[in-house]
C-alpha cells in the first residue's frame, strides 16, 4: 500500500509538473505561435493585394489590346471593301474594253472604221486606266496603314 501512496504521489507531481509547463508553454508559446502566424497571414494578405494588383493590370492591359485588335480589325475591313471595290470596277473596265476592242477588231476585219466605236474603245480603255489606278492606290493605302505603326515603333 505504500508503493501505491508513493507511486500516487509521484504521479501527481508529474502531473503537476506537466500542467505548469503546459501553462507556460501555452502563455509563451500561444503568443509566440500567434505572433507567427499573424505575420505569416499578413504575408499572404500582402502577396494577394500584390497578386489581385497584378491581375487587375493585366486584365486591363489585356482589354487595352483588345479594343486596339478590333480597331485594326474594322480599319483592315474597311480598306479590304475599297479594295474589293476599286477591283470590281476595274474587272467591269477591262471587260468592257474587252468588248469594244473585240467589236474595234471586227469592224476593222470588215474594211469599215467607226470613229463611235474607236472613241468608245479610247473611253473603255482610259475608264480601265483610271480604275487600275484607283485600285493601286487602295491597295497602297491598305499597305501604308500597316507600315505606319511599325515605323512608328522603329
Amino acid at each position: 500500500m505504500s508503493d501505491i501512496s508513493a507511486l500516487e504521489a509521484r504521479l501527481t507531481a508529474a502531473l503537476e509538473r506537466i500542467g505548469a509547463g503546459l501553462d507556460g508553454l501555452g502563455r509563451d508559446g500561444a503568443a509566440r505561435g500567434d505572433g507567427d502566424l499573424q505575420a505569416q497571414l499578413d504575408e499572404e494578405r500582402t502577396a494577394n493585394a500584390q497578386l489581385e494588383a497584378r491581375v487587375e493590370a493585366l486584365s486591363a492591359r489585356q482589354a487595352g489590346r483588345l479594343a486596339e485588335l478590333e480597331r485594326k480589325v474594322e480599319d483592315q475591313r474597311g480598306q479590304i471593301a475599297a479594295l474589293d471595290r476599286e477591283l470590281s470596277s476595274l474587272r467591269e473596265s477591262n471587260a468592257d474594253l474587252r468588248e469594244v476592242n473585240a467589236q474595234l477588231r471586227s469592224t476593222a476585219a470588215d474594211g469599215v472604221a467607226s470613229p463611235e466605236l474607236i472613241n468608245r474603245a479610247m473611253m473603255a480603255e482610259l475608264d480601265a486606266l483610271q480604275a487600275q489606278r484607283q485600285a493601286e492606290a487602295a491597295e497602297v493605302d491598305a499597305i501604308l496603314s500597316e507600315l505606319k505603326p511599325l515605323l512608328k515603333e522603329a
